[in-house]
């Protein structure tokens, strides 16, 4: 053999030797005689294995050129499109690739797409070389060169339905039945070509775990329209990123049916006792207390809400701050809840405090409803506007509920709660359990004689200086006391100018 033959022995790439040796000859010529065959030949090979990926989990946007290889999980319809400036219609398909990894979308053009609608079924192992990007659903590859390989096993079974613990990053067309959790309210935003988009969210449960719902546009109305203890299958849904942990998005092309199929989720939550500062975690537990909600002013001149209850389970309690929708559930003392995604925070007299805010979930266990009884609260909370990533390109956020559930596996929730995730989206000012107040409000209280005041209000900012809001007027006060977001306090002590110096703080 020649010398371009025994390298390209060696060559782990999907060329033949014929389109081997045309390329080796091309770079002998375009380096106008600089190199010879066997330093061309090794260029080429270079070139060849620089995009090469071990599987589909490493392909990443932006790559010059990825090759790969996955088993076929879906193949798309064939479509046609009108190019700019040219009087041919380009097609094109779209299929999903597989591997022990995770799933990729696969754009053919033209003669590959048709190629395809004709030859491609699920279940053939192809191998792929093109060019990936971050698409409108997520990871994509434009392929350049696709062929058939009948020696390489991969094993995907494809008569599996995905589950929320299968789920990955760039994965398509999923199916995914659950049991409803928890569900949020409809809000628009404008995108950047003026038009008016809507998004809303839900979160589902399985028996391998929860995941956050993102609908789009038309399909956003459904989180209005289903009640959680619901058990439902999306259709045609795509799996995004968000803040480390992974969406269902459902846009156009897809649904969200109600189906009769019972489905089970069982939490594994977080004994309070090992709580720890700057946690995001779940916990389960009895309500053992629950004070009155609480309003405050935010900086944006919108109206907050808040409410705190004491949750125990069989290692400690904890005191939890729900806030804006949250605030209004009908939960009381006695009551058995299921609070996912909650921030912990340094709390009152270095008590620590968990915070249910804009991503987190509170369902009530027994099976009834603990939303109030008309949506809504003060209004829906907000996340992000503006266009970004996704079906339409706006922030998400979520809200929380819990209705009938014991025949799609809710009873099971008693035994404890699951997962971990993020806090909130800050659209504004605080709708993250972190709301901001009117400074320098002036006092309006009469001063005793000897020029003391006092003051009750609900903690609306902590740190130096704290921020008091009564539901009428927010108030500022210099303390070194440690206060919690969320705490009815009274503070006594002397005006000075437009701020309470405070000698006394008292919680109520």
């Amino acid at each position: 053999m020649g010398v371009i033959e025994d390298i390209y022995e060696d060559l782990d790439a999907d060329v033949s030797l014929e389109e081997f040796r045309e390329a080796v000859e091309a770079k002998v010529e375009q380096m106008g005689g600089l190199a010879d065959e066997e330093t061309a030949a090794q260029l080429i090979v270079h070139d060849l294995q620089d995009g090469e990926v071990e599987t589909i989990a490493d392909i990443e946007p932006g790559m010059e050129e990825a090759r790969f290889v996955g088993k076929v999980v879906s193949v798309g319809e064939l479509r046609t499109f009108e190019r700019d400036g040219e009087d041919e219609e380009g097609r094109v398909l779209n299929l999903e690739l597989a591997d022990e990894t995770g799933r990729v979308r696969v754009a053919l053009w033209d003669e590959d797409a048709a190629a395809a609608e004709e030859e491609l079924e699920p279940g053939m192992v192809l191998r792929v070389a093109g060019r990936p990007k971050d698409g409108y659903n997520g990871l994509e590859v434009s392929a350049d060169r696709v062929e058939g390989d009948e020696e390489t096993e991969i094993d995907v079974d494809l008569t599996e339905g995905s589950t929320v613990e299968s789920l990955s990053l760039g994965q398509s067309d999923v199916n995914l039945r659950g049991v409803v959790l928890d569900t949020g309210t409809v809000r628009t935003f404008a995108r950047d070509d003026g038009s008016e988009g809507r998004v809303s969210n839900l979160t589902l449960g399985d028996e391998t775990g929860r995941v956050r719902v993102t609908m789009w546009d038309d399909r956003a109305d459904r989180a209005e329209e289903l009640e959680p203890g619901a058990t439902v299958e999306v259709v045609d849904g795509y799996v995004r990123e968000r803040e480390g942990s992974l969406e269902l998005h459902v846009g156009s092309r897809g649904a969200i049916d109600e189906i009769e199929e019972s489905v089970t989720f069982v939490p594994e939550a977080t004994d309070i006792a090992s709580l720890e500062i700057g946690q995001t975690v779940d916990i389960a537990g009895v309500i053992r207390s629950a004070d009155p909600k609480r309003t405050f002013d935010r900086d944006d001149g919108s109206e907050g809400q808040v409410r705190n209850v004491r949750v125990t389970d069989e290692t400690g309690d904890v005191r939890v701050a729900l806030w804006g929708e949250k605030a209004d559930y009908d939960l009381g003392p006695g009551d058995e809840v299921f609070l996912a995604d909650v921030e912990i925070q340094d709390g009152w007299q270095d008590d620590l405090e968990a915070s249910a805010g804009f991503r987190s979930t509170v369902v009530k266990l027994d099976g009834t409803t603990a939303k109030p009884p008309e949506r809504g609260g003060t209004g829906p909370e907000t996340g992000g506007g503006g266009s970004t990533a996704g079906e339409s390109g706006a922030g998400a956020a979520n809200a929380g509920g819990g209705t009938e559930g014991t025949e799609t596996g809710l009873d099971a929730f008693a035994g404890g709660g699951s997962g971990g995730g993020g806090d909130a989206d800050t659209g504004g000012s605080g709708d993250d359990g972190r709301p901001g107040a009117t400074a320098g409000a002036e006092l309006e209280t009469e001063p005793e004689a000897d020029g003391a005041v006092e003051f009750t209000g609900t903690v609306v900012q902590t740190g130096n200086p704290v921020m008091l809001d009564d539901g009428a007027e927010t108030r500022i006060v210099e303390t070194t006391e440690r206060v919690e977001l969320g705490q009815e306090v009274t503070v006594r002590g002397r005006q000075d100018g437009d701020r309470i110096e405070a000698e006394d703080v008292e919680p109520r």
